[in-house]
């Protein structure tokens, strides 16, 4: 009876030992997914929104030049 017993308790230990890194490896999975998702939107934002920005960042740049060479912007040091 005590092997028997014995031999239900490590056949347990070994499947909640099994069912734990069966667990963390399906996280990573999600994670690497998550992070593959979210690779995936910002290449396509900066792709859609990239002539966009590229125009408002001349605007200011040429509006910050101009006002600087005016004498409204703050001395080099």
């Amino acid at each position: 009876m005590l092997k028997t017993y014995a031999t239900i308790v490590s056949l347990i230990a070994v499947a909640q030992n099994r069912l734990e890194r069966e667990e963390k490896g399906a996280t990573a999975v999600e994670y690497g997914l998550m992070v593959g998702l979210i690779a995936v939107v910002i290449i396509g934002a900066v792709t859609l929104l990239g002539g966009e920005l590229k125009t408002l960042f001349t605007t200011i740049q040429t509006k910050l030049g101009v006002a600087n060479a005016a004498g409204g912007g703050a001395a080099a040091g």
